[in-house]
């Protein structure tokens, strides 16, 4: 954060003494104004229902150009780093800055992967829950529940115990996703193997069971892994924003990180995808593509109710750039399995055909965005729609452990308190007598 040679300065139309504050700049992006001594210097605070318009924190680790459609990882754009790495590759990138050399990758991967095991307790733990409980109800309780087993890395002032802790979250998140899924099935849990990559395994503890042996297919281990690297961090969102403010008061990376899982959850949030692929498989029942045209014209009619999902973000104003490479996944996936006539893709082919050329959406910059063909290729690959968020929690689990450390890290950390605009009763003295 470098100081700027401009100043702002806020001035009152009551006559009250005008405020100068300093502005600072970034690498990229919008420049600043610290307004920290607002408050001290005019008794006001500032009002941003949503922080659309306010910067909490400093950070290195990803940058979003809404504008351009574009994403970065410690400055390396998604595209690239989605066609030439690993989720491992980028899980050492958000937490290091750096992507590794191969030494480096060697000793990232073995470290991850001979954590993956969780505390056999924990399986007790989990038969406490129903067995149609929702995923993330049950991964929420999980994930909380590694604090009573991870005493020895709890010192958050420590780097030494936050690095183990990001460690142990990583490597043991899919174990813990698999083991949700496998307790709603009915099916017996399946421990990890060490000789499989990070999806590899993943996928294996997902659909193995101990009848037989079970092949990992490359195509779609490939797909699952984009789906992460797509995933792994999407700079100050609600979540992060959550893992950050929770993390803030001190308590341990497991707390916070459940607390995450918890904001996640929201159907606004990390439930988009499943409300995505609800929407194509109701069309798809109430007359698939030759309905097509008449359901948008539905959607452009603010009375009727219908939402297109799937489609726009918060934060991009252009094309979604994840978007474009979870179609070309979604097309390797469908292909590899024989499903290229899948009819719910063909909706979504149709629908995002339409988007792009209608001048309605084309105004409204309504472009698909990455829930819009992550959850066909979930769906594809035999993964049930209750679990989409829990995946999407796998993957991030990277990006909100390295915010919490970064975080930690900063010297200006102070624990989060948002002020209010209050707007209830003034001071008032109880009714003498009440009885």
């Amino acid at each position: 954060m470098q100081l700027s040679d401009k100043k702002a300065t806020l001035s009152f139309s009551d006559g009250s003494p005008s405020v100068e504050f300093p502005v600072y700049q970034g690498t990229v992006g919008p420049d600043v104004i610290d307004i920290r001594k607002l408050y001290g210097q005019s008794g006001m605070f500032t009002y941003d229902p949503g922080f659309l318009s306010t910067a909490a924190c400093e950070s290195g680790i990803t940058y979003i150009d809404g504008d351009k459609g574009q994403l970065l990882y410690r400055g390396y754009p998604i595209d690239q780093l989605a066609q030439n790495c690993d989720f491992m590759d980028i899980c050492y990138l958000i937490l290091n800055g750096d992507l590794p050399n191969n030494t480096q990758k060697t000793e990232f991967d073995h470290l991850v992967t001979h954590h993956t095991m969780v505390n056999e307790q924990l399986h007790f733990f989990l038969r406490g829950f129903r067995r149609d409980a929702h995923p993330m109800a049950v991964l929420t309780g999980l994930v909380g529940a590694l604090s009573a087993f991870y005493h020895d890395s709890t010192d958050i002032t420590n780097p030494h115990h936050r690095h183990v802790s990001a460690i142990r979250l990583i490597a043991k998140m899919p174990t813990l996703v698999a083991m949700a899924y496998k307790f709603s099935q009915g099916q017996p849990f399946i421990y990890p193997q060490n000789d499989l990559s990070y999806t590899g395994n993943f996928l294996r503890m997902m659909f193995a069971t101990p009848c037989e042996e079970y092949k990992v297919n490359e195509v779609v281990e490939r797909a699952l892994d984009r789906i992460f690297i797509l995933h792994a961090d999407h700079e100050q969102n609600a979540s992060t924003s959550t893992v950050r403010l929770c993390g803030s008061s001190g308590t341990n990376p497991f707390a916070a990180i459940a607390a995450g899982v918890g904001c996640l959850w929201g159907p606004a949030h990390g439930g988009a995808n499943e409300a995505c692929l609800q929407m194509l498989e109701e069309l798809q029942a109430n007359g698939g593509v030759a309905k097509v045209g008449e359901f948008m014209e539905k959607v452009k009619d603010k009375n009727s109710g219908v939402r297109l999902m799937g489609f726009g973000h918060r934060v991009y104003k252009n094309y979604d750039p994840r978007a474009k490479l979870m179609q070309e996944t979604c097309k390797e996936v469908l292909s590899a399995l024989g499903l290229e006539n899948d009819p719910l893709f063909k909706l979504a082919m149709e629908l995002e055909r339409i988007a792009l050329e209608d001048p309605y959406f084309v105004e409204r910059k309504l472009y698909p965005n990455v829930d819009f063909y992550s959850g066909i290729v979930q769906r594809a690959i035999g993964i049930p729609t209750s679990l989409f968020t829990a995946i999407f929690a796998l993957a991030r689990t990277v990006g909100w452990i390295a915010q919490w450390s970064e975080m930690l890290s900063d010297p200006d950390y102070k624990i989060g308190r948002p002020r209010q605009l209050y707007t209830g009763a003034q001071t008032r003295d109880v009714p003498a007598n009440r009885g």
